[in-house]
C-alpha cells in the first residue's frame, strides 16, 4: 500500500512540474496546443450549481474532444486571442428575454496558447445567454 502511495505521488508530482513548464514556457500563441473544459451551470456559483452540460476542447494540430464540432469550437476561441470577455462582444441586439432570474454560468477551464485559463461568466438566465453568444460555436453543445 505504501509503494503505490509513493508511486502515485510520485507521478502527480511529475505531471504538476511538467505542466509548471507548460505555462512558463515561451509567450502565449495561438498555434500552441490548447486544452479546455467548457462547462454550462444552472446558478452563479460554479461549486453548488448544477452541471447542465460540458465538453472537453482540445485545439492543437487537429481539433479534437467531446464538443460536438471541435474544428469551428477551436476557430471561435482562436477568434478571442485569449480573451474570453470577447464571447460577449457581439449579443443579437433582437432578441428580447423575459426578465426573470434563473442565473447561467458559462466556464472555461485549461491551458490556451501556452497559458492557464479558469474564466466564467453568469448570465441572468438562459435566454439571455443565448442572445449574448449569438450562435457562438465555442458554446453550441
Amino acid at each position: 500500500m505504501r509503494h503505490r502511495l509513493v508511486a502515485v505521488s510520485a507521478a502527480t508530482l511529475l505531471c504538476l512540474a511538467g505542466t509548471a513548464g507548460l505555462a512558463e514556457a515561451s509567450p502565449a500563441s495561438v498555434h500552441e496546443p490548447s486544452a479546455m473544459v467548457l462547462t454550462v451551470v444552472q446558478g452563479s456559483d460554479v461549486a453548488t450549481g448544477t452541471v447542465l452540460r460540458a465538453a472537453v476542447l482540445s485545439c492543437g494540430y487537429a481539433a479534437e474532444g467531446t464538443h460536438p464540432d471541435p474544428r469551428a469550437a477551436c476557430d471561435a476561441l482562436n477568434a478571442t486571442e485569449g480573451e474570453f470577455d470577447r464571447l460577449l462582444a457581439a449579443p443579437d441586439r433582437g432578441r428580447t428575454c423575459p426578465r426573470r432570474q434563473d442565473p447561467v454560468t458559462i466556464t472555461a477551464d485549461g491551458v490556451w496558447g501556452g497559458g492557464r485559463v479558469a474564466w466564467k461568466h453568469t448570465f441572468r438566465n438562459a435566454c439571455v445567454m443565448s442572445a449574448t453568444l449569438n450562435g457562438n460555436a465555442l458554446y453550441a453543445f
